[in-house]
């Protein structure tokens, strides 16, 4: 591999081992949190998911968010899930010891996973800020979904007025959040977790942007990495 010298901003931390390995290649990650969430605790909440922990169900995360919030008020729920991305599979697996009946790297495609398996109805396990996406679509599909807010997003806007050469991007409230006090640099490439936040980009900048072969942030990390230390990278534009 080529080495150059990039500065780069990641807007959720990275593994140390993993921003070392960038150094070395001359990529220089800064990291700004751009977002926070915590967890939906009140009283009816609660409830509502010990009343369905208590059912069989097909059950539907989007987030590794979703799964911190609510794996600590279950004990093995009779659950099969559809979930997005290795890190919440890996989460899902490990805290719920849920069985996966299906995954995707998008709303979009899992949308389309979930059609094709045939359920009926599934419970919805999400944050404030969901895109519609999903739920439109089993919807249209003749789906029931029951959606259950489970955390919060809290968006913690920041100015930066450093010139990176590189924007890494793991959620849409995070891009919104980015582009309420700053602009995209001429000439800086963004990098995107998946469909779905590319697409937030987009609706601010008309920036090159790549996106992850799949959802997960070391993934995305060594996206860039092949991206600045190649001659030639073509972005999912």
């Amino acid at each position: 591999m080529q080495k150059t010298d990039r500065t780069i901003l990641s807007t959720r931390p990275l593994p140390e081992a993993l921003v070392a390995e960038a150094a070395a290649l001359g990529l220089h990650i800064d990291t700004l949190s751009f977002i926070e969430t915590e967890p939906v605790d009140d009283a009816e909440t609660l409830r509502l998911i010990g009343v369905l922990g208590a059912a069989a169900a097909k059950v539907v995360f989007t987030s590794m968010n979703a799964v911190e919030a609510v794996a600590p008020h279950l004990h093995a729920p009779d659950w099969e899930a559809f979930c997005i991305g290795y890190a919440t599979r890996r989460l899902l697996t490990e805290k719920l010891a849920l069985p996966i009946i299906g995954d995707a790297p998008d709303a979009d495609s899992l949308a389309g996973v979930i059609i094709r398996s045939g359920v009926r109805s599934v419970v919805f396990f999400c944050g404030d800020q969901r895109r519609d996406a999903l739920p439109l679509r089993l919807g249209i599909a003749g789906i029931r979904v029951h959606e259950v807010i489970v955390y919060r997003t809290l968006l913690t806007p920041q100015a930066t007025d450093k010139a990176y050469d590189g924007l890494l991007f793991f959620s849409p409230s995070a891009v919104e959040s980015y582009f309420s006090l700053n602009e995209a640099a001429p000439g800086a490439m963004f990098f995107a977790i998946g469909a779905t936040t590319a697409a937030a980009i987009r609706e601010h900048c008309t920036n090159p942007i790549v996106v992850a072969d799949e959802p997960g942030k070391e993934a995305l990390a060594r996206k860039m990495m092949a991206h600045f230390t190649t001659f030639t990278t073509t972005p999912n534009l």
